[in-house]
């Protein structure tokens, strides 16, 4: 992406920045579209997938888990998706980090 030239060297530094953030805003954007939070529980038998909104995007579960009873498993697909989530946060966190060079 090119800035505009203004003839004013102050402004035109300006913004080129704000491309330039512009640019590493959409970069981080589309990398975010992309990442897939994961989490398992219950030993790995049960696994989540949520996508960058917090939707899920798949739900495995062994059918050794269902032998857990439906509170134990009820909370193990709790806590598989409680990972994913602290996952996805995780990679989001970095993705911007690296992003930005913070």
């Amino acid at each position: 992406m090119t800035s505009p030239h203004t003839g004013d060297p102050e402004i035109d530094r300006a913004l080129a920045e704000m491309a330039a953030q512009t640019a590493r805003f959409e970069e981080v954007s589309r990398l975010l579209e992309e990442t897939r939070g994961r989490g398992e529980s219950a030993g790995g038998q049960v696994a989540v997938e949520l996508r960058h909104t917090g939707s899920l995007a798949g739900l495995h579960i062994d059918p050794r888990a269902m032998r857990l009873g439906s509170q134990a498993l009820a909370d193990a697909i709790l806590e598989a998706f409680r990972l994913a989530e602290e996952d996805m946060a995780g990679q989001s966190y970095d993705l911007a980090r690296t992003v930005f060079g913070t």
